[in-house]
């Protein structure tokens, strides 16, 4: 394949591949259409470097061509391949720590206190990429409560992209993963899964459900959610769509319910009298 050349807009860039400009221009609009994510126009050659091979293995010799085949209304399968492609996903266990020091100092007694005595406690995971999240979130729930199996306490795990989720269903890393976790913690979320590889322990993965969700679609969840962590999701989205899922976790949050958020995010003004900000990016629903 030829070097893509983006002095020449509307041009080929590639030889086996035929592809110009406005093509990018048509599946960024779906892929906004689809997952509500804006992608700049600084990334066409990700675009094309990204979906290139999708095309080839399709058999097919032309973006156009692609295009066409995604936006046939019987392939969504297709349709969620390309947002897989297209989406990146930045994860590790604890990341951001200090939202695990406030879940473990400010709301886990609380939480532990009403789940002994018999309520239901949920908590979500949303946008949880390869599952090093929520299992950090059950790591910490059961290290304060080694009894936690005797309560109603579970972790929703969701994603967009579902070749994550299944990496996230099974719950195996290189050992280098585990270097993020105190030496302390490392038995108790681990076992050896073969050579350079460790398996999140069956206790911690028994408290969480992963499952697929696109925030575009209707949601499948009502809660009431606890906590949620939705980290580092709403950065590739436009404004109105962010408004429009800040909404949404709101509403599935009983007042004293946390948010946290991504260190790049922001929650709007006009969510002030139901959300409020009660550490770093993290707020208490009103």
């Amino acid at each position: 394949m030829s070097a893509l050349n983006l002095d020449l807009p509307g041009g080929p860039m590639g030889r086996d591949v035929e592809y110009v400009t406005a093509d990018f221009q048509r599946i960024i609009s779906i892929l906004h259409e689809v997952a509500g994510i804006k992608m700049p126009p600084t990334n066409e050659a990700l675009v094309f470097s990204r979906l290139s091979r999708r095309v080839r293995d399709l058999g097919l010799n032309r973006f156009a061509d692609y295009i066409a085949h995604v936006e046939a209304p019987q392939n969504v399968a297709e349709r969620d391949e390309m947002v897989a492609a297209l989406t990146t996903n930045t994860t590790r266990f604890f990341r951001e720590d200090y939202h695990f020091e406030t879940l473990a100092s400010e709301l886990l007694p609380g939480l532990l206190a009403r789940a002994r005595e018999g309520a239901r406690i949920r908590l979500w995971s949303a946008g949880c990429s390869t599952g090093e999240e929520p299992y950090t979130i059950a790591a910490v729930v059961m290290q304060h409560c080694p009894d936690l199996a005797a309560c109603d306490f579970r972790i929703l795990a969701t994603d967009i992209n579902r070749r994550v989720l299944a990496i996230a269903e099974r719950g195996e890393y290189p050992a280098a993963c585990a270097e993020a976790v105190t030496p302390d913690l490392v038995p108790r979320m681990f076992e050896t899964a073969g050579t350079d590889m460790v398996r999140i322990r069956p206790e911690l993965r028994s408290l969480i459900t992963f499952r697929y969700m696109n925030f575009m679609d209707p949601w499948p969840v009502s809660g009431p959610f606890d906590a949620i962590f939705c980290r580092n999701v709403m950065i590739y989205m436009e404004e109105d769509v962010q408004r429009r899922v800040w909404a949404g976790l709101a509403s599935v949050m009983p007042p004293g319910g946390y948010l946290f958020i991504g260190h790049s995010e922001r929650i709007g003004r006009e969510f002030k009298d139901q959300l409020q900000l009660v550490g770093k990016t993290t707020f208490r629903r009103v």
